[in-house]
């Protein structure tokens, strides 16, 4: 008997923030851990990136453990046939949300690179899309059985 375990990885989408114009199908918004998004990354045979502000792009890819830097500067999303997230040809399910938390009245100027003195932590946000009410339910509840059984951050 062979001790190989069958490991599936799957292409992970992450920006540092998702427009609300572009839900088009049911969707469940799962607030998560850094450590349940470096998991889906190191599950990851290749990382899609919509990062959209330069002043947060070293913090944020230092913070995630790969470099989040996007193939084209600020790539647009789009829908697939199915109201799914597209980008570069490649449809999702599922995209990861990764947003600076910063000091109490602080705005970046744009075009500046954030200090990491201003970021306080980060927030983390799973966006799970399905095709129908049922399915995302169904999802959901496979999820939170199998989160209960396996309590390390297997997302």
């Amino acid at each position: 008997m062979s001790d190989t375990m069958w490991t599936f990885k799957t292409p992970v989408l992450l920006g540092n923030t998702f427009p609300s114009t572009l839900i088009r199908v049911p969707v469940a918004v799962l607030p998560r851990t850094i450590e349940n998004l470096k998991f889906a990354l190191e599950g990851a045979d290749v990382v899609y990136s919509f990062w959209g502000h330069q002043n947060t792009l070293a913090a944020a890819s230092s913070i995630a453990g790969v470099d989040l830097t996007p193939k084209s500067e600020r790539p647009a999303i789009t829908l697939s046939e199915n109201g799914f997230p597209m980008l570069d040809g490649e449809e999702f399910e599922v995209v990861w949300v990764l947003n600076p938390n910063y000091v109490d009245g602080y705005r970046p100027a744009i075009g500046s690179e954030v200090q990491l003195d201003k970021i306080t932590g980060w927030t983390v946000l799973k966006y799970m899309f399905s095709r129908t009410i049922q399915g995302l339910a169904e999802e959901l509840d496979g999820y939170e059985s199998y989160s209960r059984r396996y309590p390390m951050p297997m997302d």
